[in-house]
């Protein structure tokens, strides 16, 4: 049955330049017997279809066609009318002369494929652009489309195919971003998963390029343009059962390969700003020798506690802030990340240099936001009650120190001081998420994140709260998510702009409630009292503030496992807090 729906499953493939090692079709080609979605899942990271050309070229079939989908979704027939109404004789039509809008930029990937092949990519794109009017920003695409057409015997079963992918309804997979607002998100999202994951090549990013986001906006690019045939089809096994999050670990996977091969290379004897963009896009084109599929694959996979959930949540609220920025279309001048302007930032504290440094630790959705002046020891005094007064209703917010020995220190902190009010009244202590990191900008540069980041092994993901969450809250943060994921399609026409407090309350992953941790020290991010202020604790704290914001303390703490950030014991010259977004009088 297989074989009568695939036909001739090799037609635009061209087996001069097909990697060794993987099969022609052949009549006595055994079928793979279908099995459910967890032993396929299995099958697809273990690369059980990578030598057998027919095998994977029935599994996607399998696969595709059993996605659910719109009730009017385009099929093969449509493309066959289409194309008679065209008018095109064969796929040896001249190539078109342009590229469909939604992939303006893109050079759609020959991989392995002839003449035919290739111009059958560009005839899809063309009937695409046609049927899915509503796809209006997809650079992924041309990818894709070339790569199934390896698979599939002729242009109409390809159309029919990319078809049922953008037409996809589960929203769990999330296959293909549609609109620019939504691929921007995508590259936000990756530019934050980046900052957790593989702290290790974000510090080598971060170090040559002003800009982190201009590097990690060609992240499906790397996997869809510029991955050997070989290394996309292994990915795109996975990615067909698993969606988008197999995507961004493929993408994370070959960071970590790319911070690698630059470890034994001298930083100040690499090309820095633009450079760096086609440094990374080089090493993908050549990352056969580096690594080899298979063990691409098990370094995507390696990367310990990165869920679908967490993914979707921060995507929504990187969505948020972009729709909270009016943003919806492709600009046609400055990309995205232009929008925030460092030299306009006043600082009493850091200088531009210390903050473009700084800036690329912070999550994407907040780095895009111009930052403003909250509080200030030189404009408002030395008081805590003055620091709460002006504090209170902010999230997040950036916090500066400056101390008479001129070292320079500070925080990110994810929740608002606002918060210690109701933790008082729960008769609980500490607040705040695992977003909050902190930092020293003087005289060294290191920023140190919550220790379950870098020690996973401490934690263990859970189904229930734990005994010293509030019950009553975490079901209330449970339902708040799921609201969450099932709104998110309606966000796309929603044309209210959200307050940028509830952006920056959200707070999307990383809650204590969702692991098993040894202690509570290891979770104990803000307190605020009104006495003093502690960030980060657990035998010792990373910074204790006094009532007067004239002296401190700092030490070692559990929950982001730092050095003291300063002299142990300090008197501060400035403390500044720093909000995002509109600056409200």
């Amino acid at each position: 049955m297989e074989d009568e729906l695939l036909g001739d499953c090799a037609r635009f493939v061209d087996w001069n330049v097909m990697p060794r090692g993987i099969s022609r079709p052949s009549p006595e080609d055994v079928p793979l017997p279908i099995t459910e979605v967890r032993q396929l899942k299995q099958q697809a990271r273990q690369g059980r279809w990578a030598k057998n050309h027919k095998l994977r070229a029935v599994v996607y079939h399998s696969i595709i066609k059993a996605l659910p989908c719109r009730v009017v979704t385009p099929d093969a027939d449509v493309y066959r009318d289409w194309a008679a109404q065209r008018g095109a004789k064969s796929a040896l039509d001249a190539f078109p002369k342009r590229l469909p809008v939604f992939a303006k930029g893109v050079n759609p990937p020959v991989y392995c494929l002839t003449s035919e092949g290739h111009a059958a990519t560009w005839h899809v794109l063309l009937a695409i652009e046609v049927h899915f009017p509503d796809v209006t920003y997809c650079p992924a695409l041309p990818g894709v489309i070339a790569l199934l057409a390896h698979f599939l015997p002729g242009e109409p079963e390809l159309f029919e195919a990319v078809s049922r992918l953008l037409a996809c309804t589960d929203a769990s997979l999330h296959l293909l971003d549609q609109t620019f607002r939504a691929n921007e998100a995508s590259c936000m999202t990756f530019a934050d998963l980046v900052n957790k994951y593989s702290t290790g090549a974000h510090r080598v990013v971060a170090a040559r390029c002003s800009s982190v986001l201009e590097v990690y906006s060609d992240w499906l690019t790397w996997l869809f343009e510029d991955l050997p045939f070989e290394y996309t089809a292994c990915v795109f096994d996975s990615f067909l059962l698993e969606g988008h999050k197999v995507l961004y670990r493929a993408g994370l996977a070959l960071l970590k390969f790319y911070k690698t091969s630059v470890k034994a290379k001298t930083l100040a004897h690499l090309d820095a700003g633009n450079g760096l963009r086609a440094e990374v896009r080089g090493f993908v084109r050549n990352i056969a020798w580096h690594t080899i599929p298979d063990h691409l694959m098990e370094r995507a996979f390696g990367v310990r506690l990165l869920s679908r959930k967490e993914i979707s949540l921060l995507r929504h609220a990187n969505e948020h802030a972009l729709l909270a920025r009016g943003v919806t279309r492709r600009p046609s001048r400055q990309p995205m990340h232009l929008f925030v302007e460092i030299h306009k930032v006043l600082s009493d504290v850091v200088n531009e240099q210390q903050l473009r440094g700084l800036w690329p630790w912070l999550p994407e959705r907040f780095a895009l936001q111009q930052p403003w002046l909250v509080f200030s020891t030189n404009q408002h005094g030395y008081s805590l009650s003055r620091f709460y007064m002006h504090c209170d209703g902010h999230s997040p917010t950036l916090m500066l120190i400056k101390t008479i020995n001129k070292e320079v220190c500070g925080a990110y902190l994810s929740s608002d001081w606002a918060e210690r009010k109701k933790e008082c009244n729960r008769g609980l202590t500490f607040f705040g998420t695992g977003e909050c990191f902190v930092f020293r900008l003087h005289p060294e540069v290191e920023r140190y994140e919550w220790i379950i980041i870098h020690r996973p092994e401490l934690a263990m993901a859970m189904a229930k709260a734990e005994t010293w969450t509030d019950p009553a809250e975490d079901a209330e943060q449970m339902a708040t998510s799921e609201k969450l994921l099932q709104t998110k399609h309606e966000n796309a026409t929603d044309h209210e702009h959200p307050d940028a407090r509830q952006i920056g309350g959200l707070s999307p992953f990383l809650a204590t409630r969702h692991f098993k941790l040894p202690s509570k020290s290891a979770s104990m991010f803000m307190f605020g009292s009104n006495d003093f202020i502690i960030i980060g604790g657990g035998d010792g704290e990373a910074l204790h503030i006094d009532g007067d914001l004239d002296h401190g303390r700092s030490s070692h703490c559990n929950t982001f496992d730092n050095p003291p950030l300063c002299s142990e014991n300090f008197r501060i010259q400035v403390l500044e807090v720093w909000a995002f977004g509109n600056a409200q009088p």
